[in-house]
């Protein structure tokens, strides 16, 4: 049965070309001709790269003054996220560019919603918290993975190990651009990790529980047939630039498809991996993938299967042997990629499983989704498995 009743929300603007980003302000101002003072948010990391120099020429040159915000880091914490939204008030920034992976993403939809009212932060956490309107926003990933340009979840370190996140539809960007020339610097690694994140978001969307739908499935398929079809030419050559366009996009429909079909038990247990250990985001996902699909497979074999014969074109035999074959064929792009494919490789030990399994049960708004239900005892065994 197909589900013909369904919501779905996304940006209302891509654009999608390699090169994209120098010819940044004749974009923004066809399409926001009454903004000017615009805050550009990313990280030093990427700054040291110069590839904002011809973005920021640009800007200048189609008549806007241009400030930066620079000091985003992984996982921002809150404190950074208020600083930044203080620097757009105080230059009276109209319209904020967020640069960057997931976390300057992030903390750029923040600074659109916190600069343009007086709702606290705090009061944001949660589903459908966000009250105030906030300035246009544009999203400019330099990563592969997360799909945040296209997501309304922002991701905010609340504590030393704890995260809470802000979701709402206020946070869908106005436009977003995806140009493949601001991610040839990319190492093999990161691009291994963050290419695998958004295969993660692709499968867990076609799989979800709740509010699985047709539109969603259709960006999974896509995503999934570019993503593993590109990543290891990416993570070769990582200059290859049709390759990396095709991974901007594929990370971006994934990033479309999760966000009206949510993410589930892979990421409950990425997040305490990545909140307790400090391991990016995309590589906790990539160490856990393979152990919740055995673990779900009773249940969703025959999407999987569905699934497989994408990753894996001809592959052919039950729905359980096309699942096998998935899984093994994830585990064979984990290790060809060449990143970690055990917890003991980021430095976790037997000893630490209890509190991983213990954390991972507090991810209730993703275990819901999961298509077999999950307990401590389900999550304990499966990071075992991954050790």
């Amino acid at each position: 049965m197909v589900n013909t009743n369904f919501n779905f929300s996304t940006v209302p603007n891509v654009v999608s070309e390699a090169g994209s980003a120098k010819k940044l302000g004749s974009i923004l101002a066809q399409q926001f001709p009454l903004v000017r003072h615009a805050l550009i948010v990313t990280d030093n990391g990427f700054l040291a790269t110069g590839l904002l120099e011809a973005p920021i020429a640009s800007m200048e040159a189609a008549g806007f003054t241009v400030h930066t915000f620079t000091e985003v880091i992984a996982d921002p914490p809150e404190h950074i996220v208020l600083q930044a939204a203080e620097t757009a008030r105080r230059h009276g920034i109209e319209i904020v560019v967020g640069f960057g992976g997931g976390s300057s993403m992030d903390v750029a939809k923040l600074i659109a919603v916190l600069s343009k009212g007086n709702q606290a932060l705090s009061t944001m956490y949660g589903i459908g918290n966000v009250k105030q309107e906030r300035l246009p926003l544009v999203q400019i990933p330099t990563t592969a993975g997360t799909g945040s340009e296209v997501t309304p979840i922002s991701i905010v370190t609340t504590g030393e190990t704890t995260k809470m996140g802000v979701v709402s539809p206020k946070l869908y960007a106005d436009l977003a651009i995806l140009d493949a020339e601001l991610t040839t610097g990319l190492p093999p690694k990161i691009t291994a990790a963050t290419g695998i994140d958004a295969m993660v978001h692709a499968i867990e969307a076609y799989t979800t529980r709740h509010k699985k739908n047709p539109l969603s499935d259709m960006l999974a398929r896509e995503a999934l047939r570019l993503l593993s079809a590109n990543l290891v030419r990416a993570c070769e050559n990582g200059s290859d630039i049709e390759a990396r366009q095709s991974m901007l996009l594929g990370a971006m429909l994934a990033g479309q498809a999760f966000s009206n079909a949510p993410v589930a038990a892979v990421h409950a247990l990425a997040y305490p991996i990545g909140g307790v250990f400090h391991v990016p985001h995309g590589l906790s996902n990539a160490l856990v993938l393979p152990h919740v699909l055995r673990f779900n497979a009773s249940h969703a074999a025959q999407h999987y299967a569905e699934i497989a014969e994408i990753v894996i074109p001809g592959c052919s035999g039950t729905s359980e042997a096309k699942t096998d074959m998935l899984i093994s064929a994830l585990e064979g792009l984990a290790r060809k990629v060449g990143i970690a494919t055990r917890l003991s490789e980021v430095g976790i030990t037997a000893a630490d499983l209890d509190r991983l399994a213990d954390d991972a049960m507090l991810q209730t708004r993703l275990l819901v989704n999961n298509p077999r239900e999950m307990t401590r005892e389900h999550a304990h065994a499966i990071y075992a498995a991954a050790l």
